[in-house]
């Protein structure tokens, strides 16, 4: 048996197909297609959680992704297990284990239910006006409680042993939703020869499709209609059909983001397949088909087990084949409720009553009810619930009236309207507005190429449906380049034309009844006086009054409760609902896992090390590594018996006397190509570049907006249209990203072409005076004589047989080369240059090394020595600004009278008293130790090293005036003493700068 309650001859499903789970320990059987929601219920199971903060007993509230109550833990096995999981989402499969959350120590005693007892202390807000005292108590005792008690599930403790996927894909329509309007758009955009991607998070498409069998298409019964076009659409070659994925995030330039649950419904998923797939799409042009969620009634006793919303229950009954009770009884202010009551009654469930709060109903619905024997109560209005564990019996009363008549239940439906789905509208940025008549906000004014079909729109019977989006699935597919015209043409009909709906608390939940749980966010239980009390609070801005009672943040992200409190506060404040404001929809639509998210990304994938080209070689010869970003460059070779600061004294002397070879392959590297490639720089670099001739390089500087260094490097031009620029390490993205957005939002007229090379090429440094006779039996092709290739200069060639981009350039201020070859071939041109130079006594050397070397010569590192504050002529670089230039990206930013003034901080150099002090990076520089506290700060230092060369401690800084102390002593504070330094000029070593030509 698959439940008491399955009704033969009801529903879709296939009885003979059976599948075993457990809830709670207990072991229940269902049919496939089910989802442990409906499973639940066919067991006569509607207990299925506790509420978040009085752990009031919860049921099944609907049946699809907007319920609030039904949350469970999900597991296939220890490690696969997975909190907070809709049952009414989660489909049913053999060997299932489900438990419901938030409970102790079981779910029909629970413990925490004693909140309930004391929520006239809970009221709304009371967190922030509780635990402010004692102040100690809040580490020890308040803060630990608060976090124990905060969430519904438990989070997995094991690793995910299952693993994601991601794809990303292009086309000319994708369809949000599969309902009969979604369906029909994307047939409609598909006969036009559009490529077209339609996703639906339910298993099967169909939408209202799958509760509604009042409604025929082209003659056959709605549901049958959307599974044989969906088949249709599939066997079409430019139609990609994705159930089971939710559209859950709509961003900029009409990227969607899309999670596909691919194997969380099989008992045994080949190990191949992804647990989810992420869905990254880029669309011409999106239709938007996600249809309306129904609303609950608003009064006292609402959220208790057995209340459900009437399209729910009819969902179980004709897609499922359950009854959700024997004795159903019906309060409503929306003739959708009475199709409800029809077919429950039809298949043999009693209906004792129908209570409609209106005076008049659809009078289609009224007298169908009437001729079908259904008692109907207009006027009317449920007061209360009764029963414990699940509904027993309901107080109807004539509005107005304060008791009633108790009706014996044990199911009551309920509708109070529906509330079009206008979540991705809103995460397009699209602005709402609101159909005062209906009470409700619909698309208004659009921001990216999409269209909202169907209910989302507002449109209400399914023929106006059908036509709306077999018209805009071809308006948009055309207006994304498809040629070919529609011939669709599709007839639809239902029973009834629905009317009425009200927003806002019902009768018995008013704003003298503050005795009354009218619940309007069941999941962090949010009642009308909570709401009601934020306004008295002063919350006058439904953003303050969500913040305030918390409705609408769980999970399921007011769904079914903003509408409702919007009303409420709507009316505590005597205003209109949109000068209330509306709470922000954010992506996603509903909760995404990590797993989803992150895909591939995980483990050592999470956050991938970089390598060079010629990293085996750096890790075969024993260098100690640093991370750089996500590089691991070589930090020092030490040698036996040597520690790193001898290692790094060892290499710095032996550069300066011999040479080293150095790894600068994570330098940044960006091709500028294209006629107007100059220009460009210009535009870009504080410096000129049409003076610059091709096979000559120079030093170049950049700003943000505001003036402040940015980024330097080395740009070298190979041709009139070819420049090959560096960046440092670090800024590479960034800098790449810096001139794509000028390129595309301020300079879009100039024909330039930007191509990151940074993995393209390896690059070999090699540095000392010894440089030129360690390359030059290697070098094809080029003269490496002063006179033919002086400092600055590059050229093209060959190097140990391998293509070369040769330049003559240092960062140690010595006669140096860097030699870019294609990325391939790194490690066999560095091989070839290592046998060279180790037997003439050079040494390879790491980033330490290379730190104290440009040091030594007072060359700045971007991002060490500056800290995005500092000018070009704060950092001594005023040089490389460009005097005749009238425009570059900063030139206003450096003209601001702040950027100009004195008493701005210049980098400076710094020689402790004592030679052997090294300073600390970071430590801050006054001019008087004794000052009292807080004392001045000049500034502070930026590098500091032992230099083996000079014999000394050297140190750069940044110091206020810092230019005009020269020769003056200033003090380095430490924890345990204070060290006196000498403000000095920031090159060590080789002021004149001879060294360079060799």
């Amino acid at each position: 048996m698959s439940g008491a309650n399955r009704i033969a001859g009801k529903g879709r499903l296939t009885p003979a197909k059976t599948a075993r789970f457990t809830y709670d320990g207990r072991i229940l059987t269902g049919l496939e297609g089910d989802t442990v929601a409906s499973a639940l219920l066919a067991n006569g199971i509607h207990l299925a959680g506790r509420s978040f903060k009085y752990h009031r007993p919860r049921g099944i509230l609907t049946a699809g992704p907007e319920e609030p109550n039904a949350l469970m833990d999900v597991s296939r096995d220890p490690s696969r297990k997975t909190p907070n999981v809709r049952a009414t989402m989660q489909e049913l499969y053999d060997g299932l284990t489900v438990s419901s959350q938030n409970r102790w120590p079981s779910l029909a005693f629970d413990i925490g239910g004693i909140n309930n007892l004391f929520a006239p202390f809970f009221a709304a807000g009371f967190y922030y006006k509780t635990f402010m005292w004692p102040k100690a108590a809040w580490h020890k005792v308040y803060e630990p409680q608060i976090r124990k008690a905060a969430g519904l599930g438990v989070s997995p403790t094991q690793d995910d042993p299952d693993h994601y996927a991601n794809r990303f894909a292009h086309c000319d329509v994708l369809v949000a939703g599969g309902g009969a309007a979604g369906i029909a758009a994307a047939l409609a955009a598909a006969e036009t020869g559009a490529s077209v991607i339609i996703a639906d998070e339910r298993a099967e498409f169909g939408g209202a499709l799958h509760f509604d069998t009042n409604v025929t298409i082209d003659g056959q019964d709605g549901y049958v209609w959307a599974q044989k076009t969906i088949a249709r659409l599939k066997a079409l070659p430019n139609v990609t059909v994705l159930p089971r994925t939710t559209v859950f995030g709509y961003y900029e330039h009409n990227f969607i983001g899309l999670a596909e649950r691919v194997t969380d419904h099989m008992a045994k998923p080949a190990p191949h397949l992804p647990r989810e797939r992420l869905w990254q799409v880029r669309a011409k042009r999106v239709v938007i088909a996600t249809g309306a969620i129904e609303r609950h009634m608003v009064f006292d006793g609402n959220d208790r087990p057995g209340v459900m919303l009437a399209s729910a229950a009819r969902t179980y009954l004709n897609h499922y084949g359950v009854a959700v009770g024997a004795k159903v009884g019906v309060y409503t202010a929306h003739d959708s409720a009475y199709e409800a009551a029809f077919d429950l009654k039809a298949a043999g469930v009693e209906i004792p009553v129908i209570v409609d709060s209106r005076d008049k109903p659809g009078e289609a619905v009224l007298a169908k009810a009437r001729s079908m024997g259904i008692n109907v109560l207009t006027g009317h209005a449920v007061l209360t619930t009764k029963g414990k564990l699940r509904v027993s019996s309901i107080v109807v009363a004539r509005r107005g009236q304060k008791s009633g008549e108790k009706i014996a239940v044990d199911a009551l439906i309920m509708s109070s309207g529906w509330t079009p789905s206008v979540h991705l509208f809103s995460q397009s940025r699209g602005k709402l507005a609101f159909d005062a008549e209906n009470q409700r906000f619909l698309p208004g004014t659009y921001l990216e190429d999409c269209m909202s079909v169907g209910a989302c729109n507002g449109t209400n019977s399914i023929q106006a449906t059908i036509d709306e989006a077999l018209g805009v699935g071809e308006l948009l597919a055309r207006a994304a380049g498809a040629e070919g015209k529609s011939t669709v043409s599709i007839a639809a009909n239902q029973a009834f034309d629905w009317t009425g709906g009200m927003a806002g608390s019902a009768e018995g939940a008013g704003p003298d009844d503050t005795s009354a749980k009218a619940f309007v966010d069941f999941q962090h239980d949010v009642c009308a006086k909570d709401i009601r009390l934020a306004v008295r609070e002063g919350m006058h801005s439904i953003e303050h009054v969500k913040r305030f009672t918390t409705n609408g943040m769980a999970t399921d992200q007011g769904k079914t409760s903003n509408i409702h409190g919007l009303a409420i506060a709507a009316e505590a404040l005597g205003k209109a609902m949109p000068e209330v404001g509306l709470t922000t929809f954010r992506a996603p639509y509903t909760p995404v896992t990590f797993g989803t998210l992150i895909n591939h990304s995980r483990g050592p994938h999470f956050d991938p090390a970089r390598k060079t080209p010629i990293h085996a070689w750096h890790e075969a010869q024993g260098a100690d590594f640093e991370n750089v970003g996500n590089w691991k460059r070589a930090w020092y070779y030490a040698r036996p018996g040597e520690d790193m600061h001898q290692a790094v004294n060892r290499e710095c002397k032996t550069v300066r006397t011999v040479a080293g070879v150095f790894d600068a392959s994570t330098l940044g590297k960006i091709e500028v190509v294209g006629p107007d490639a100059a220009a460009f720089m210009n535009l870009m670099y504080t410096n000129s570049w049409d003076t610059l001739k091709p096979g000559r390089c120079r030093y170049g500087i950049m700003l943000r907006e505001d003036g402040f260094v940015y980024d330097d490097g080395v740009v070298g031009r190979l041709a009139e249209d070819r420049f090959h620029v560096t960046t440092t390490t670090g800024g590479a993205p960034r800098v790449m990203h810096h001139m794509e957005d000028y390129l595309q939002t301020e300079f879009p007229h100039l024909k330039v072409w930007l191509t990151s090379t940074t993995e393209q090429w390896a690059v070999i440094a090699v540095q000392g005076p010894k440089a030129r006779e360690i390359i030059a039996p290697l070098v094809e092709g080029i003269d490496l004589s002063n006179e033919a290739f002086p400092h600055m200069s590059v050229a093209e060639g060959k190097i140990a047989g391998v293509p070369t981009r040769l330049f003559r350039m240092t960062f140690a201020g010595e006669l140096g080369f860097e030699i870019n070859v294609p990325a391939d071939y790194g490690q066999a041109v560095w091989e070839a240059i290592w046998e060279r130079a180790e037997p003439m006594g050079a040494c390879a050397y790491g980033t330490e090394t290379m730190h104290v070397l440009r040091a030594e010569k007072g060359y700045i590192i971007v991002g060490q020595d500056t800290d995005g504050t500092l000018t070009p002529d704060d950092a001594g670089l005023a040089w490389a600004v460009g005097k005749k230039k009238t425009d570059f990206v900063g030139i206003r930013g450096l003209k601001r009278p702040d950027l100009v003034r004195s008493g701005r901080k210049q980098l400076v150099g710094l020689k402790t008293k004592d030679p052997r002090e090294v300073l600390e990076e970071g430590a801050q520089i006054v001019a008087d130790p004794n000052q009292p506290k807080p004392m001045t700060m000049l500034g502070h230092v930026t590098s500091s090293y032992w230099s083996e060369i000079c014999e000394r401690s050297i140190a750069m800084a940044v110091v206020i005036d810092g230019r005009a102390k020269m020769g003056q002593t200033l003090y380095v504070p430490m924890a345990d003493r204070v060290v006196a330094v000498e403000v000095c000029d920031a090159v060590f070593y080789d002021k004149e700068g001879g060294r360079i030509n060799g």
